[in-house]
């Protein structure tokens, strides 16, 4: 029994506080984590195409670069193009916008690129958000609420019902928490569930931080048996999927406590699948940690593990298979702001800082 008199047994979700780390409760069902996220639309006008065909692009990270240079990149997440607006040479794009989105009212000259190439520019754009709907409530079905859950139900005021920031922890089948989502649940309603005795429904006022969509839920049931096994379970999965890979596996390494290993530590990263970046990064850290393991999902972030806590001790020894795959993928690539740089010869630059000598198998 959780400390504060919380439920027994596992559940495939918890709800917890995140300030005080107490367990409001856990259930095996829950409505409203899976669903597609607000999606923007976006008219880019006068459409000159580069290298790329006005269709697809679906699922792909795509930046919008003023020319004039007097703003700032902007990013759009599984952006897709849905081609030629029917009664002009203007596109159709739909995408999540990142944390500032695009400034309205822009009228200067736009490039767009995906990060390996340039798909082409616009005179200008229009931004067309979404209709504001209602959040979709929450609620957590046949969940065993702790003591401390039962007590704020009791009480059914307004005041007490909120419950302020909350974790809603998704955990695999042997009960070990494999990701989060935040949200700010005040009670709606609840009422006794068919599910079993001493459970209840838990409807529940909350917009959750980062849904799960459609085409991560193949990935997320594939982690829920529990890490995978044997490495280059990933290797099948395009960039999109790839992607979700790799915040699951950044999710359990930075929640994983590990032993320093000794210095002089020699690893062999098997480069067949290094087609993209998240697969560079999902390869390393397989290398590293073995399957499912950790070491980085960025340039940045692989800095971070070379400096310890991560299943490194310098100096270390890797032995990189077919780096031509990498090299053929992955060298002329292009920053947000459209600058081409070689990932490759970067991430071989930031492990010889880190005092990881390289060789090639």
């Amino acid at each position: 029994m959780h400390e504060d008199g919380g439920p027994r047994g596992p559940g495939r979700y918890a709800l917890t506080d995140s300030e005080h780390g107490h367990v409001w409760g856990v259930c095996a069902e829950v409505d409203g984590l899976f669903r597609e996220p607000r999606r923007a639309t976006y008219e880019l006008l006068g459409w000159v195409p580069e290298n790329a065909d006005v269709l697809g692009w679906v699922g792909s990270r795509v930046w919008l670069v003023p020319e004039d240079g007097t703003d700032d990149v902007w990013l759009l997440e599984d952006a897709e193009s849905l081609g030629r607006h029917p009664r002009s040479d203007d596109l159709v794009l739909t995408g999540r916008d990142d944390y500032l989105g695009p400034p309205e009212g822009h009228r200067a000259t736009v490039r767009l690129h995906d990060g390996y190439r340039w798909l082409g520019s616009c005179r200008e754009f229009a931004r067309v958000l979404p209709e504001e709907q209602a959040a979709t409530p929450v609620v957590l079905r046949g969940l065993a609420p702790s003591d401390r859950l039962r007590q704020v139900l009791a009480s059914g005021t307004r005041r007490v019902t909120e419950l302020d920031e909350a974790i809603l922890e998704i955990r695999d089948d042997d009960g070990e928490p494999l990701a989060d989502r935040l949200l700010h649940p005040a009670v709606r309603a609840w009422r006794p569930s068919f599910r079993g005795p001493d459970l209840i429904d838990l409807e529940l006022d909350a917009e959750i931080h980062g849904p799960v969509p459609g085409h991560a839920r193949p990935v997320l049931d594939r982690w829920l048996a529990g890490p995978p096994k044997v490495p280059g379970a990933w290797a099948g999965l395009a960039a999109r999927e790839r992607r979700v890979w790799l915040e699951l596996v950044r999710e359990r390494g930075c929640r994983l406590t590990r032993v320093a290993p000794p210095a002089g530590r020699a690893y062999e990263l098997d480069g067949r699948n290094v087609t993209d970046e998240p697969g560079l990064f999902l390869a390393l850290g397989e290398a590293v940690n073995g399957p499912g393991g950790y070491f980085g999902g960025c340039v940045d972030a692989l800095v971070d593990c070379l400096h310890g806590g991560f299943g490194h001790t310098a100096p270390a020894t890797l032995v990189w298979r077919d780096i031509a795959t990498a090299r053929e993928h992955l060298s002329r690539l292009l920053s947000p702001e459209g600058e081409p740089y070689d990932l490759v010869a970067l991430v071989l630059e930031v492990l010889a800082e880190g005092r990881v000598h390289v060789t090639f198998g």
